[in-house]
């Protein structure tokens, strides 16, 4: 059976360790000046190296190299499953046995916080006065939960997520040394999915490494069951638009594709998370109001019909939007209707008194309505020698150009309706609420696309410029006290 790559990767020195340096030289100083504590606590989130510290702490007071064999006088005991007070007062009773070879005898006690409060009060009287030989490291994910009794007699270290960058730089270290070929890319999903914890990370390239000889994104997305970013982007247009059929469609497509309503809730925060914080966004708090709905999807006991019942209130409340994804902030010449051909006005002919003529009234009046010329009515963009491009109107170009590709480009109708055009006759300028929606018209393929059909209609190269509409940093700033409360702190970027 193979070895599993988090633990062939597991450090075993100080100097191995990554991200923790505020941790590990703390103690290297300590041992070195022979200063050895009774008790250690090691708090901090799964994954960021918490007990593999503690058995390099166990080894290194006892002068004894690591190797993945086990020692007498280094015992490790798991709380989640020792939690009971009988449990406790057989470790009690055993401390006071000297070490068989080593200097210390090291307890380890993983998941402490699983205790219950009375093996806490029987804990408790054994790290009051322990024996000279005996050293107590703790471990937890869940420093809260200990008692202030508990953690006053211990040296506490709180470790921290390591960073993405060094994750990354870490797993292709490891991906080169296990020949895995797999795209920077999709290592930089691997890496944001681990949330700073190498354990969860490296787990995650080992069971990427079995899919295929060379791992792309789209790999990983299906490995953690992420929605290709096409659906979210139609699930905020379908918000924007208060589109309720193209809501429901969007959730049974992805539903029918076997993505769970969990994550979809989870992309979804995600995405508007990020408006929030980089201050795309002009109602922070009804943003935060959505957020919050959605946040409760994962622990329903219905999640598909809480899921569901979140957006269709979001598409159905216009307050309970961010202000960029609201309908009101479309003009109303964006809105999907029949789009009138684009040909030049006639000017209306003005009722004024004229000399009395010879010709019959009726030949008058046919003069008067005559149909307009061919050249007139050649094609729904044509100019006459007379006219400019000045005549021709921003938001009826726009209408026909949303026409155009709405019959054949669904998902890039969706996304071009949102932008506000301005048409200076070589430019057309789109302006977005929503940066998402401009990234994405930004796009190669996107891009190209539309200024062919632009091109087409106007028949003159057309330059095509995508924006973002600046926000009031007043009104973005406004509710920012609230974001920090959500999420422990929020810094608002300005460009």
């Amino acid at each position: 059976m193979g070895q599993a790559l988090y633990r062939k990767y597991r450090t075993k020195t100080f100097a191995e360790t990554l991200g923790q340096e505020h941790v590990t030289k703390t103690l290297e100083n300590a041992i070195k000046q022979g200063r050895i504590s009774h008790a250690y606590l090691f708090s901090g989130p799964r994954g960021t190296g918490k007990t593999s510290i503690a058995r390099i702490l166990a080894h290194e007071i006892n002068g004894l190299p690591y190797d993945d064999q086990d020692h007498l006088d280094i015992i490790e005991i798991d709380a989640a499953s020792n939690r009971r007070i009988d449990e406790i007062r057989d470790l009690r009773d055993r401390v006071n046995t000297a070490p068989a070879h080593a200097k210390y005898k090291v307890y380890i006690i993983d998941e402490v916080h699983m205790l219950t409060k009375e093996a806490f009060n029987a804990l408790l009287k054994t790290l009051e006065e322990p024996p000279a030989h005996v050293v107590f490291i703790l471990a937890t994910t869940e420093a809260h939960k200990l008692p202030e009794t508990i953690v006053s007699r211990t040296q506490r270290y709180s470790l921290h997520p390591v960073p993405e960058e060094l994750v990354i730089k870490h797993l292709r270290e490891i991906a080169d040394g296990e020949k895995i070929a797999i795209d920077d890319d999709a290592l930089a999903l691997v890496a944001k999915h681990g949330e700073g914890a190498f354990r969860d990370s490296i787990s995650l390239l080992d069971q990427a490494s079995s899919i295929s000889k060379h791992i792309t994104r789209a790999d990983i997305e299906r490995i953690l069951g992420l929605a290709p970013d096409e659906y979210i982007t139609r699930l905020m247009t379908a918000l924007a638009t208060s589109d309720t059929a193209s809501t429901v469609t969007t959730l049974a497509e992805l539903y029918a594709q076997g993505f769970e309503a969990p994550m979809i809730s989870q992309q979804l925060g995600a995405t508007i998370r990020s408006t929030i914080l980089e201050g795309q966004s002009t109602d922070p708090a009804a943003s935060l109001r959505l957020l919050a709905s959605l946040l409760d999807v994962p622990a329903s006991r219905s999640p598909r019909q809480l899921l569901e019942i979140v957006l269709l209130q979001s598409a159905l409340s216009p307050s309970s939007l961010p202000q960029q994804i609201q309908p009101k902030a479309v003009p109303p010449a964006l809105v999907q209707q029949p789009t009138p051909r684009i040909t030049p006005s006639v000017p209306t002919p003005a009722v004024v008194d004229t000399p009395k003529s010879d010709k019959p009234a009726a030949e008058a009046v046919a003069e008067q309505t005559a149909e307009p010329s061919p050249e007139q009515t050649d094609s729904a963009l044509t100019i006459t020698p007379t006219a400019t491009e000045d005549d021709i109107d921003a938001d009826e170009l726009w209408h026909q150009v949303l026409e155009t590709i709405k019959k054949q480009y669904n998902t890039l109708y969706g996304i071009a309706r949102m932008g506000v055009p301005a048409y200076d006759g070589s430019k057309l300028s789109l302006t977005f609420k929503f940066a998402f929606h401009q990234k994405r018209l930004n796009e190669a393929k996107n891009h190209k696309l539309l200024t062919e059909v632009v091109e087409h209609l106007c028949g003159h190269p057309v330059e095509i410029v995508c924006l973002v509409a600046e926000v009031d940093p007043k009104i973005a700033k406004a509710d920012v006290s609230n974001i920090s409360n959500i999420f422990g702190g929020a810094e608002l970027l300005e460009s």
